[in-house]
C-alpha cells in the first residue's frame, strides 16, 4: 500500500512539475529566402524535409507576414514587437562599429530582455544587423549568449575575399574567432548545442541564418546534391537552402534527444521575401513582387509554428499573422511582466493557432518603406497599397487574387476611403527614419560632396 501510495505522489508531482514548466521558444529565421523555395509551399527542385517536418508537426501559416520588405527592420520589429517606424528603425545600418545612433535604439525593450526576466536563459546565433556599435551588441540587448557576426551578411567559407563587414572575425560573446568552416554548419552545431547545453532550464533561443543570403557559396559536400540543376546559381542556393535544411533538422534533433520536444514551441520563417532573379535565384510563385517591394512577395513568407502536444498539427491557419506575433506569445506563455506603458503591436496566436479564438489576430495589418514613400494595409481579404512615391494607389482581393494581378481601386471606392482612412492614422503614430540604408546614403553624402567642390 505504501508503495502504492509514494507512487501516486510521484507521479502527481511529475504531472504538476510537467504543467508549470514554461515551453522554451526558438525562432528560426531564414534571410532572403523565396516564398516558393520550401516543400510546403510546393518546391519541387529542392528537397527541404525538415522544415517541411515543422510544417506536418505544425501549423503552417499561409498569410504569414514580416513588418517589412528587407533585413534590418524586420529584425528590429521581431526584437521588439512593433512596428520598426514606431522607432525610426526603418533602414539597414551601415556598417559603422563608431556610431551609436545607427542601430536599434537603445530605450526599447527587446524580446530577449523580456523572457530574461521572467527566468529564461536567453541565446542569439547568426546575423544580428541591428547595429555594430558596442552598444548595440546582443549582450548589451538581453542576450546571455551570443554567437555569430553583427553585420548584414558575411562570407561563408574560410579564405573567400569579402568587404569589410562580410569579413570580420566571428563572435562568441565579444570574444573574437577565425571561421574555419562552412558558415551555415557552424552556426547549426552552436544552436544544437546550446539546447542540449540549457536542457534543464527554460531558454530563448534565436537562430538567424545568414542563409540564404548571398554571396551564393556553399561546399561541394551540398553543392553535389544538386548536379540535375543546370543553373549554376540556382545549384549555389539550393545547396545554402539544403544546408540550412540539414542544420534545422540537427536543432530539432537536439530537441528529440533531450525531451525537448514537446515543450518547446518553434517557429520558422525567412525575414523577407526573395529577391529579384537576377540578384539571387529565388522563387516567390505565385506572388508579386519581391524584397525590397510592399507586393505580397516582398513581405509574405514560409511561415510554421510548432508546439506539439499543443497546437494541432499539419494544419493551415489562413488569418494573417505577422513576425511581431512573436514576442507578445512568447512572453505570454513564459508569464513575463511587459514593462509598463510598452505598447506592442503583435499579439499572442497561440489561442487563434489552436481555434479557441475564432476571430482574427489582427483588424489591420500596415507597412511602410522610404518614410513613407510606399505603404500598405491588410483588412481581411483587402489590401491596399501604393507602391512608390509618386504611384496611384492599387488595391487587391488576395482571397481570389494572390498574385495581385487584379487592381480593383476604381470598384472598391468605400473600401479604399476606409483603409486609407486607417493608414493615415496609424501613420501619425510614426517617426522619420532615423538613418538612412547604407546605398541611399552614401549617394546623398556623393552628390553633396559635388555640390560643395
Amino acid at each position: 500500500m505504501k508503495t502504492i501510495v509514494v507512487l501516486t505522489v510521484l507521479l502527481a508531482a511529475a504531472t504538476l512539475a510537467d504543467a508549470a514548466r514554461k515551453p522554451n521558444v526558438i525562432v528560426i529565421l531564414a534571410d532572403d529566402m523565396g516564398y516558393a523555395d520550401v516543400g510546403f509551399n510546393g518546391c519541387k527542385d529542392i528537397p527541404t524535409p525538415h522544415i517541411d517536418s515543422l510544417a506536418a508537426h505544425g501549423v503552417r501559416c499561409s498569410s504569414g507576414y514580416v513588418s517589412h520588405s528587407f533585413c534590418s527592420p524586420t529584425r528590429a520589429g521581431l526584437m521588439t514587437g512593433r512596428y520598426q517606424q514606431r522607432f525610426g528603425h526603418e533602414n539597414n545600418p551601415a556598417w559603422l562599429p563608431e556610431d551609436t545612433k545607427v542601430g536599434l535604439p537603445v530605450n526599447q525593450t527587446t524580446i530577449a530582455d523580456v523572457m530574461k526576466s521572467a527566468g529564461f536563459v536567453t541565446g542569439a546565433i547568426g546575423k544580428w544587423h541591428l547595429g555594430a556599435a558596442p552598444c548595440f551588441h546582443p549582450n548589451e540587448r538581453g542576450f546571455v549568449e551570443y554567437f555569430g557576426f553583427l553585420g548584414g551578411g558575411h562570407i561563408y567559407l574560410p579564405g573567400l575575399k569579402g568587404g569589410v563587414e562580410y569579413t570580420v572575425p566571428l563572435l562568441r560573446n565579444k570574444e573574437p574567432l577565425e571561421l574555419k568552416e562552412y558558415m551555415t554548419d557552424v552556426l547549426s552545431r552552436e544552436a544544437a548545442a546550446f539546447v542540449a547545453r540549457h536542457k534543464t532550464e527554460p531558454f530563448y533561443l534565436y537562430v538567424a541564418y545568414n542563409a540564404v543570403h548571398t554571396p551564393l557559396q556553399a561546399p561541394g559536400k551540398y553543392l553535389s546534391r544538386f548536379t540535375s540543376i543546370a543553373d549554376e546559381r540556382r545549384r549555389a542556393y539550393a545547396a545554402m537552402t539544403s544546408a540550412m535544411d540539414d542544420g534545422i533538422g540537427l536543432i530539432l534533433r537536439a530537441l528529440r534527444d533531450n525531451g525537448l520536444e514537446r515543450d518547446t514551441l518553434v517557429w520558422f520563417f525567412s525575414d523577407n521575401g526573395g529577391p529579384p532573379y537576377n540578384v539571387s535565384p529565388t522563387h516567390n510563385d505565385p506572388l508579386r513582387g519581391n524584397k525590397g517591394t510592399l507586393y505580397e512577395g516582398g513581405i509574405r513568407v514560409p511561415f510554421v509554428v510548432q508546439w506539439r502536444g499543443e497546437l494541432p498539427e499539419g494544419t493551415v491557419y489562413e488569418q494573417p499573422v505577422i513576425s511581431l506575433d512573436v514576442l507578445p506569445t512568447a512572453a505570454t506563455l513564459a508569464g513575463a511582466k511587459l514593462p509598463g506603458g510598452l505598447k506592442l503591436d503583435g499579439v499572442n496566436i497561440v489561442p487563434h493557432l489552436k481555434g479557441e479564438s475564432k476571430g482574427p489576430p489582427h483588424e489591420r495589418l500596415f507597412w511602410r518603406t522610404g518614410g513613407g514613400a510606399a505603404w500598405a494595409v491588410r483588412e481581411g481579404r483587402y489590401k491596399l497599397l501604393k507602391p512608390g512615391k509618386d504611384a496611384a494607389l492599387q488595391l487587391f482581393d488576395l482571397n481570389s487574387d494572390i498574385g495581385e494581378a487584379k487592381d480593383i481601386v476604381s470598384e472598391k471606392p468605400d473600401v479604399v476611403a476606409r483603409l486609407q482612412k486607417a493608414h493615415d492614422a496609424w501613420n501619425t503614430e510614426l517617426i522619420p527614419p532615423l538613418f538612412e540604408s547604407p546605398k541611399p546614403a552614401a549617394k546623398k553624402k556623393a552628390r553633396q560632396a559635388g555640390r560643395t567642390k
